[in-house]
């Protein structure tokens, strides 16, 4: 978390006015216009909305959300936001103390933090000489390890316009805490998070890190061969967001996104990562139809 953000987290305190209990108490009305407002939560089967209905309620009890430089943060906004984290979700059985659901992967944190559209970050790096560089960084989102989630609201609202192209900020922020799930402080996310057991009926956890590892390191060159050639001699851009090529992370965190909201595409665009995502998000124990 940047110097930048724990200020803000400390001051802000624009407290979450919609705090259900239970999964009934999401009003109709809400839960339909979200449905409405971005098509692929509509597109999902009855049974994968029911429970991501019960995973939003849930969700949205055990966090806080902040709205920044005077944001009000509204029902809608937080449900909003709570769906598109939640999605990700619905297959996927409990971790660590939310041993009922699979909330657990979220539990590192309370807050997040909603700015009206970008934030400017201060970052501070030391180069080899030992010399200090000071610059400024404007995010859409972050995810701090072990912090809160920050999030541009102009960016979250406009996902069901942009989910053709496979663009989910949510999904990319809340990608990056299932990455740095399970690593040692300080430790940076590299794209391979906890895999479960008998993960596409591996032998043990090496193999199953191993073969993820493999698969994702391979397609993560190709893509950035083709957003090098497409940025150098001017050939055609692949689908996916080219921020992906910053670095394994930001290729899982990228992938995951266009996995979630445009899924036949992308098992069009990256067929083995989609088998690899489909053995980890949808595991054969938890059924959907």
């Amino acid at each position: 978390m940047t110097s930048t953000f724990t200020r803000l987290w400390r001051r802000v305190r624009h407290h979450l006015p919609f705090v259900p209990r239970r999964a009934e108490s999401i009003p109709d009305g809400l839960w339909l216009h979200t449905l409405v407002r971005y098509p692929f939560l509509a597109a999902l089967p009855l049974p994968a909305q029911q429970r991501l209905r019960q995973l939003c309620a849930q969700f949205l009890a055990g966090k806080e959300f902040h709205g920044a430089h005077g944001l009000k943060i509204t029902d809608e906004m937080v449900l909003a936001i709570a769906a598109q984290a939640c999605l990700p979700l619905i297959h996927l059985p409990g971790q660590g103390r939310w041993r009922d659901d699979a909330l657990g992967w979220y539990d590192d944190f309370v807050g997040i933090v909603v700015h009206p559209a970008e934030a400017v970050a201060q970052r501070e790096v030391t180069d080899g000489a030992g010399v200090v560089h000071r610059y400024r960084e404007t995010l859409l989102g972050e995810a701090m390890e072990r912090g809160p989630v920050m999030l541009s609201w102009h960016h979250v609202a406009q996902a069901g316009e942009t989910a053709h192209s496979g663009h989910n900020l949510v999904i990319h922020e809340f990608a990056h805490k299932f990455d740095m799930r399970g690593k040692a402080p300080g430790q940076p996310a590299n794209g391979c998070p906890v895999l479960p057991a008998g993960f596409l009926g591996l032998r043990s956890g090496a193999e199953a890190r191993r073969h993820w590892r493999t698969v994702l390191g391979h397609e993560y060159a190709a893509f950035r061969e083709k957003v090098a050639m497409a940025q150098r001699f001017g050939e055609a851009p692949p689908w996916l967001d080219s921020y992906g090529a910053h670095s394994p992370a930001e290729f899982f965190a990228v992938a995951c996104e266009a996995y979630w909201v445009s899924r036949e595409r992308f098992g069009q665009e990256f067929p083995e990562l989609l088998r690899l995502f489909d053995g980890f998000f949808r595991p054969p124990s938890v059924k959907l139809s």
